[in-house]
């Protein structure tokens, strides 16, 4: 199991913030080997399921998530989702913070508990990494993209 964070300060208000990284299906557009499938109708709230399909071949596994805390950010409050992963390879949680900073800015945190399942402990520096490095790369892409 690892845990890790990444935190950026962005020009967008909180609103534009997180509606870029709650696009679920968006997801898919950003991080490499991957397609999003939101299995619940619209709009997002507590209880929605997606699934990310990673990999290729006989290498590629379902991600499954279900969106268990939903506040969106409302008159300069923060806004916040947690995730549960569900899935049969990659467990964990998932929190998107949303927070207002000075000057229109926001400032997101993302955190994550990530454990891959048949993966021995003795791979969780290099797990770390590359999930830091990879969702890092998507937080960046999915706000940088309208």
């Amino acid at each position: 199991m690892v845990i890790f964070q990444v935190e950026r300060t962005v020009p967008l208000s909180t609103e534009d913030a997180w509606r870029r990284l709650t696009q679920w299906s968006r997801h898919g557009d950003v991080v490499p080997f991957t397609r999003v499938l939101v299995l619940t109708p619209p709009p997002t709230r507590e209880g929605t399921v997606f699934v990310a399909r990673s990999g290729r071949g006989p290498l590629a596994f379902d991600d499954r998530m279900e969106v268990t805390g939903w506040r969106p950010p409302t008159a300069g409050e923060p806004g916040r989702c947690r995730l549960e992963k569900r899935g049969r390879v990659v467990l964990g949680w998932a929190e998107i913070e949303v927070r207002p900073c000075p000057g229109g800015r926001t400032r997101v945190v993302w955190r994550e508990e990530l454990r891959v399942r048949f993966l021995p402990s003795f791979f969780d520096p290099l797990v770390k990494a590359s999930a830091g490095w990879v969702f890092g790369r998507a937080a960046d892409r999915l706000l940088r993209t309208p």
